[in-house]
């Protein structure tokens, strides 16, 4: 089969590799798309301790059934299904506690697992028994379905630090992910969802997915504006949704009294950030941080997919084949539009 392969961190390469042959405990997926995360376009350029040369890379994928061992009956043959990416050991206090995204092993697929830029990937046992595998919806696409996988990390998020009904909600970042924050965070019942965004052609998306103010940041204080807003109280709830350190200083500057701030956004290695702890201490703030998801936020992002509640298909501005993969890589690390789709066999709509 045709794969991109991470062979050292800056080299992708597409090769020929063996197709994946399952066991009694695995399955084979036809990959019809897999996203590119930002977490990938990292991993690329500067490797990743979880991820050991040659790899391949991609954990937000749909696709199809072609082959199961004959010990599994959790999916079979023809199935369309949506992959997530944190994996269960299925054994230790985290996973036996419901918190698996903070398991310490930490597997996960594209990570240690090979992952879905290209045409088959292996589910093997772990991911068949305690893996997020769900049914695509009627009428979701493979591309929708991919997304639910980066849709159910926000939905984790959400549920770390809950919107509560009339809260001003502040997302910093207007990327396929805080665009994504917006629609969920007014279904559960926030007054206002505020968009800190520099790009012009995104803070246009944040306006699509209904943000009821967007400030475009290029010289101005987003600190000063949020407070302007909120007649100098503040947010009841910050998400930082971009990887810039100077904006977890921001989050905490412009939450009011007892608000809640969530360090979503994943930051380069080595980032410091210098915070007035003073302030987290005397507005009594509660800070969070938020990565991956569970099986059941993976789910439920399918369900919001298929109601509309979230047109993940609006998100999606580039489309590549296989063989064009590092130019997809190249695309979502210029953050051009949206969210970038490889397509290992082609555009579907099925």
């Amino acid at each position: 089969m045709k794969a991109a392969v991470l062979t050292a961190p800056g080299t992708l390469e597409l090769k020929e590799v063996p197709t994946p042959e399952p066991d009694a405990d695995s399955a084979l997926m036809r990959v019809r798309a897999c996203a590119v995360c930002g977490s990938d376009v990292r991993i690329a350029r500067h490797g990743n301790p979880r991820v050991t040369p040659p790899q391949i890379l991609g954990h937000e994928a749909a696709g199809e059934v072609v082959a199961v061992g004959r010990n599994v009956s959790k999916i079979k043959v023809g199935d369309k299904i949506s992959l997530g990416a944190d994996i269960p050991c299925g054994n230790c206090s985290f996973c036996e506690d419901g918190m698996a995204n903070n398991c310490q092993i930490n597997y996960a697929m594209g990570y240690q697992f090979a992952g879905s830029f290209a045409q088959y990937v292996l589910l093997n046992r772990l991911m068949v028994d305690y893996g997020p595998i769900h049914a695509i919806p009627p009428g979701v696409t493979f591309e929708e379905a991919a997304l639910a996988e980066p849709l159910a990390c926000v939905l984790n998020a959400l549920e770390r630090t809950p919107v509560q009904f009339r809260d001003d909600v502040v997302v910093i970042g207007a990327g396929p992910i805080g665009c994504m924050i917006i629609p969920v965070a007014k279904a559960h019942g926030a007054r206002r969802v505020i968009v800190i965004q520099r790009s012009p052609a995104r803070a246009e998306m944040a306006r699509r997915f209904g943000a009821d103010v967007v400030i475009t940041t290029g010289g101005a204080d987003p600190v000063g504006a949020v407070l302007d807003l909120t007649d100098g109280l503040g947010a009841h709830l910050v998400i930082t949704a971009n990887p810039s350190p100077s904006t977890h200083a921001d989050a905490i500057a412009m939450a009011r009294n007892r608000g809640r701030v969530n360090l979503f956004g994943g930051l380069p290695a080595n980032s410091r950030i210098e915070l007035d702890t003073n302030l987290i201490h005397y507005k009594e703030l509660t800070v969070s941080g938020a990565h991956g998801s569970l099986p059941p936020h993976h789910r439920r992002a399918l369900e919001m997919i298929a109601s509309g509640l979230v047109r993940v298909g609006d998100l999606i501005t580039h489309r590549f084949s296989l063989d064009q993969t590092p130019e997809a890589f190249a695309a979502a690390q210029n953050r051009a539009g949206g969210r970038v789709v490889v397509e290992p066999w082609g555009r579907t709509d099925a």
